[in-house]
Order: structure tokens, then sequence, then C-alpha cells
């Protein structure tokens, strides 16, 4: 009897670190199903990962997760996989202050980096806690765990990404489930990120931050953070070092003024 293939679904996987991190996958001999709006990106990703490794499966789903009832749609697309790990990386920044900022876009950026993460996490926790070997990676930001100026908005949805995140990661533990959900928090990293955000055609990241990382080496963080046991994966923002932690944030389980979850 052949055993059942294994998937790993990448969002967001058209460019930038999304991409960079199919290919690593790909590279320890994953099976992918990648996700993004751009069906020529993602085709081009298919045709680059099996030319390197011919006997893997690449599967497509072209989707905008900003749209609620594509989020539920694209879950259900996959029902007939066995999935074995998640990266939600789709999601993107904004720089401008709180009262010039276009709210379309904060709409839809809240809609992408908040409402479709928490959705497809919780979908996929629901279906997959038990599985052994089941991992959960959601992508927040170094600007997850502090405020950036002129990137406020864009940091509460990074805050609530790693909030969130380490929250349910404790909550796994907590119950003996088999899955473990990870955060990983990049600073400034070499991808479209900079012309999404800041709404221009080209982006300069030498002239902008001076020190960066390349999707490549972040997709390589995430796979250290994939190879451990940590829950957090973060690069420092003044030493540009990438370092394994524990959970950040506090975790009230011990409290005696929180609500009795019995």
């Amino acid at each position: 009897m052949q055993p059942t293939k294994k998937y790993t679904v990448i969002t967001g996987a058209s460019s930038g670190i999304g991409r960079e991190t199919a290919k690593a996958f790909a590279g320890r001999g994953k099976n992918l199903i990648v996700a993004a709006r751009r069906t020529e990106d993602l085709e081009a990703l298919k045709r680059e990962v099996k030319e390197q490794h011919p006997t893997l499966d690449v599967v497509i789903r072209t989707v905008d997760l900003s749209v609620l009832e594509n989020v539920y749609r694209f879950y259900s697309s996959l029902k007939d996989f066995q999935l074995e790990t998640w990266v939600n990386n789709a999601g993107f920044g904004n720089y401008d202050s709180v009262a010039q900022q276009d709210l379309e876009k904060i709409d839809t950026m809240l809609r992408l980096n908040v409402e479709a993460l928490t959705i497809l996490s919780s979908l996929f926790v629901r279906d997959y806690k038990d599985a052994p070997g089941t991992q959960l990676i959601n992508i927040s930001s170094a600007g997850g765990y502090t405020i950036v100026p002129t990137a406020v908005t864009y940091c509460a949805t990074k805050s609530y990404v790693s909030t969130f995140t380490e929250g349910l990661a404790w909550e796994l533990i907590g119950t003996g489930a088999k899955l473990r959900a990870k955060v990983l928090a990049p600073a400034a990293t070499q991808t479209e990120f900079g012309k999404k955000a800041n709404n221009v055609d080209a982006y300069d990241y030498d002239k902008a931050f001076g020190t960066y990382h390349t999707s490549r080496q972040m997709a390589e963080f995430l796979l250290q953070l994939y190879d451990s046991d940590s829950t957090l994966g973060i690069v420092d923002r003044e030493t540009f070092r990438f370092e394994l932690r524990p959970p950040m944030l506090p975790y009230a389980d011990s409290s005696t003024h929180g609500q009795d979850p019995n």
C-alpha cells in the first residue's frame, strides 16, 4: 500500500519570502500547495521546483485571500489532500500616518493580515491538531513586537499575528495536541513589500535600510524555526541577528484574576 502524500501549504507564494519558502521546503522533499493571486508567477515557481525536484507534486491555487468567501473556498478545496505544514505568509504593509492612510487599502490589509490568517489557522488546527508532525507557521514581523513610526496600523496587524499565534501555541501545548504553532518575525527583507507598503513602482532597499535580509535568508531562518522546538523565530531590528526564542508575550494561565476555564 502506497503511503499517503503529505503537503506543505504556503500562501503568498508568488514572490518574496513565500516563494523562497516553497523552494526551501521542496529542497526537503516536501510536496507543495502554493497559493497567491498571480497564476503566472505560481506557474513559474512550479516549473522551477519541478526542474530541480521532478518527483514532487506542486499544486497551484490562484486565490485572493482578502475576500472572505475565497478564504473558506480555498481551504475547502484542499479537503482531499493530507496536509503536514501550513505557512500563512500572505500579507502586506503600509507606511503612512493614521490620519492620512488610505482606508480602502487598510481595509484590505486588515482582512488579509488578520482575518484570513485567523480563519485559515483555525480551520487547520481544527482538522490537524492531533496529527503527529504537523506545524502551523504564521509570518509576523519584528514590527509585531514593537511600533514603527508611520507603520502603526501595519504593526498592529502583526502584533495581532504574534499574540494570536503565541497564544495558540500555549493552548496546543496545554491540551496535549500534536500540532505546533510558531511565529516567524522578520525585520527588513528584500521583497515586494517595500513597493506595496509605499505605493511605488520601485523601491531601493539599500537606500531605505542599508541592512536587510534577502528572501532566501528568511526562508532559511524559517526552516531553522521549523526544525526547532522554539515557538518564535525573530530578527533583532538593531543587530539583524536571527534568534530562536520561547514565546515573548506574557501568558496569564496561572493568574488568579482570570476567568476559570472550568
